[in-house]
């Protein structure tokens, strides 16, 4: 009898709920904000808010915390935003198969970034694609591992591009995810490119270490390899440090100071074709970490999303030959 109810409740529960207060319902997670999401969403506050009522109605449930500052779910508000999650990275499935069996291959991409291959590898995959099919709608979001890696599981993105995680990193092995690599990376340490030290006529690793750094922050893999040089180098990390994985700002303060950092390797080249950024002639710090791409091992890739990885493996290719020139 209890399990005849429950099934009568989750049949009121599906033909009640619609899908326009579920995406509302996310964007205002997104937002942390009804004011916000309501802009984004082209919608006035009033309405915002009564989509969000109407689901606390349908489901019987408060799904959000208000205060001055905004809103923050609920525990039910996290598990809804959870599955709603789920559900759009479905319907965005289902439309780009659907349109690539209508008309060619066309859609919506959603690739997460970071910096070891936002400069070379995903921009020239990215153009080949768009070059056999400029309908393809594609965004790129960068960020650390902590947040791309959880957010691919929960099918926001539909494949992250960089640096691959550790084999026995116990953060990412919980996750559903498969890592293919496509090429090796080691860091290098760059300069503005009018730094003092590039006219220094024997550089050491004893002068690094009195300039300012720019160092990847202490969740990042990319920290541990710069700790582990300075010690390798038998110096005491530096007491002037910024941390940031942003790489334009990286760029930026490396440009308009005499800070030193941290970058890989193709993309130091990158800048350094550009005149922005000098490579300083100390060799490759740490051992080489493979670059490749990530998807979940438990959903198939959609039609676009296997026609990038194609191109990403071509590039792939292309820069594992020309390091080995």
């Amino acid at each position: 009898m209890g399990e005849q109810a429950l099934f009568s409740i989750n049949d009121i529960v599906l033909n009640r709920l619609k899908l326009r207060p579920l995406l509302v319902f996310d964007r205002v997670l997104r937002c942390q904000s009804i004011a916000r999401a309501a802009r984004e969403l082209n919608l006035t506050q009033p309405a915002v808010t009564k989509a969000i009522r109407e689901l606390e109605v349908q489901l019987d449930t408060e799904l959000l915390h208000r205060n001055n500052r905004g809103v923050s779910p609920t525990e039910y508000g996290v598990l809804l935003g959870e599955r709603v999650k789920s559900v759009m990275a479905e319907l965005r499935y289902l439309t780009d198969e659907l349109n690539t069996f209508k008309g060619g291959i066309s859609g919506h991409v959603v690739v997460g970034t970071q910096i070891s291959a936002s400069s070379s590898l995903l921009p020239r995959a990215i153009l080949r694609l768009k070059a056999t099919a400029p309908r393809l709608l594609i965004t790129v979001r960068e960020g650390p591992q902590d947040y791309l890696f959880p957010a691919l599981a929960s099918g926001e993105l539909d494949l992250v591009v960089g640096r691959l995680p550790d084999l026995d990193d116990p953060f990412t092995r919980k996750l559903p995810l498969r890592h293919q690599p496509l090429y090796r990376n080691s860091l290098c340490i760059v300069a503005g490119s009018r730094h003092p030290l590039l006219a220094a006529s024997a550089l050491t690793l004893d002068a690094l270490q009195h300039w300012p750094w720019i160092v990847p922050p202490p969740d990042s893999p990319a920290r541990r390899v710069a700790e582990q040089f300075f010690v390798d180098a038998g110096l005491a990390m530096p007491d002037n440090l910024l941390e940031s994985l942003s790489l334009l700002t990286n760029v930026n303060l490396l440009v308009e100071s005499d800070c030193l950092g941290l970058m890989p390797l193709q993309a130091a080249r990158r800048f350094e074709t550009a005149g922005l950024l000098a490579i300083l002639p100390l060799g490759e710090v740490g051992p080489p970490a493979a670059v490749g791409y990530s998807v979940r091992h438990d959903k198939p890739l959609t039609p676009a999303s296997r026609k990038l990885i194609d191109y990403l493996k071509q590039v792939g290719q292309d820069m594992q030959e020309s390091a080995a020139v």
